[in-house]
């Protein structure tokens, strides 16, 4: 990794700014390229959910319209993920640019029938593991210290603005034309792929092709470093357990605002401020903790936070006015936002630096999958039962994993031994087949010089 320009250095004291963040050229055009990118999935994947629904009125069916850009993801995501290891990062982010421009175009023609909309939508995002995974490992070696937390939590946020953005639009255009919307999507990922290969400097890939191994042996590294990992492990479960249950509402909004909505708003407007609730808190609640506290105050926030995200949609029980879900997945999400950035900087912290794009491509395949099924399962128990009472007693039961999860976190001392061990790899010069270490400042308070190394996601997160 080049120098780290003095001036680009967070505060030794509080936690990094925005500036300090954004003096990075080229973190600066994989932000942009990212945002322009999610804006573009989301009106496409909102004027597809919606275009399904009012074609079959089915629940379950819009939930599937929903829930196919997670299959990829299910049905290899590690193994397209450690792909990315295998090739420069920038190299690997642009080309999965182009290819998913070019199926979007495809989609875009007049009068295909939605299901091959579907199949084509599902063969574009079969680029998404390897494009996230190459991004994810690309930023810690953009961004150090505090400011890698801040990156990452901006980086998530703009993921959620993205989805707000998305949402609202797509649902507009849907309703006129929605091939215009995928055309749309086609034209955001030529952008981020120009964006990318002008903005992001040429890095060598972390691993030579002389020393590769099978591409599924490497996939099972990856899985292997986070499931081995005491408090990786325990990192993976909080975040998957607060992914099963905060995409609920967004995923069966669109039945939900047609079937709950008692005339004080129309069922789009429902439809939207549902949709948007969860990326709108997250946005706050990601930019606000990470500003407002410090990295230790955060350590303190994220396991009650991790308790309150799912108690906060409890009340849907109660089968309140649509505008009142909508408030309190806002609530929801502004309470998983909230544990995130520590949740991110820990998982760096605790990561060798060969394998960040496989981690990322275990991490991302969890929260995608659970995603996917959680919208999957709610959406055919909603086919029998009310949606208030599915997502409430699926809300209740996510309150009883995440205390059982924050009840079995690491003490201090293994939390503190991991980093230890991941700083002490990265220090020794790299394995067969792995790049050049970074160096780092300390993350999150730490003073181990390469605290600050390796990977995590929007997530996945």
């Amino acid at each position: 990794m080049e120098a780290t320009v003095p001036d680009e250095r967070p505060s030794a004291e509080g936690p990094a700014t925005f500036r300090e963040v954004f003096a990075q050229r080229e973190f600066r055009a994989v932000f942009v390229a990212g945002a322009l990118s999610w804006v573009g999935d989301y009106v496409a994947k909102a004027a597809v959910t919606l275009l399904v629904y009012q074609q079959t009125r089915s629940v379950a069916l819009s939930a599937a319209a929903f829930a196919v850009s997670f299959l990829p993801w299910l049905l290899g995501g590690p193994v397209l993920a450690a792909l990315a290891e295998r090739y420069p990062f920038r190299r690997v982010m642009v080309a999965c640019d182009i290819i998913r421009m070019a199926l979007m175009l495809l989609i875009a023609i007049p009068g295909l029938p939605y299901q091959a909309v579907l199949v084509l939508i599902f063969a574009a995002t079969l680029a998404n593991p390897p494009s996230q995974a190459a991004k994810s490992a690309l930023i810690p070696q953009l961004l150090t210290g505090d400011r890698l937390v801040l990156g990452l939590s901006l980086n998530s946020s703009v993921g959620q603005a993205a989805q707000v953005v998305g949402y609202v639009f797509g649902a507009a255009v849907a309703a006129v034309d929605p091939e215009a919307a995928l055309l749309f999507n086609a034209v955001t990922f030529g952008l981020s792929a120009l964006l990318v290969r002008l903005g992001v400097r040429h890095r060598p890939a972390v691993m030579n092709p002389e020393h590769r191994s099978h591409l599924l042996q490497e996939t099972r590294q990856g899985f292997g470093i986070v499931f081995r990992t005491p408090v990786l492990r325990a990192i993976a479960v909080l975040v998957f357990s607060s992914m099963l249950f905060s995409i609920v509402p967004e995923g069966l909004a669109a039945a939900w605002a047609n079937d709950e909505s008692r005339g004080a708003v129309s069922a789009g407007t429902a439809q939207a401020a549902i949709m948007v609730a969860n990326p709108v808190g997250f946005i706050l609640g990601g930019l606000l903790v990470s500003r407002l506290f410090g990295p230790a105050r955060r350590l303190k926030l994220m396991r009650p936070l991790a308790v309150i995200a799912p108690l906060m949609l409890v009340p849907v029980l109660l089968d309140p006015p649509p505008l009142v879900v909508a408030l309190l997945a806002a609530l929801c999400g502004f309470a998983v936002a909230g544990m995130m950035p520590m949740a991110n900087g820990l998982f760096v912290q605790a990561l060798p630096n060969g394998f960040r794009a496989r981690a990322f491509g275990v991490m991302a395949t969890g929260i995608q999958v659970i995603q996917g099924l959680a919208v999957l399962v709610t959406g055919m128990l909603a086919e029998r039962f009310p949606i208030p009472i599915v997502v409430g007693v699926w809300s209740a039961a996510g309150v009883a994993l995440m205390a059982v999860a924050t009840l079995r976190w690491p003490d201090r001392q293994t939390v503190d031994d991991a980093i230890t061990a991941a700083s002490l790899a990265n220090a020794d010069p790299p394995p067969p087949g792995v790049g050049e270490p970074t160096s780092d400042r300390p993350v999150e308070g730490t003073s181990d010089p390469h605290a600050g190394d390796g990977h995590r996601r929007h997530a996945v997160t």
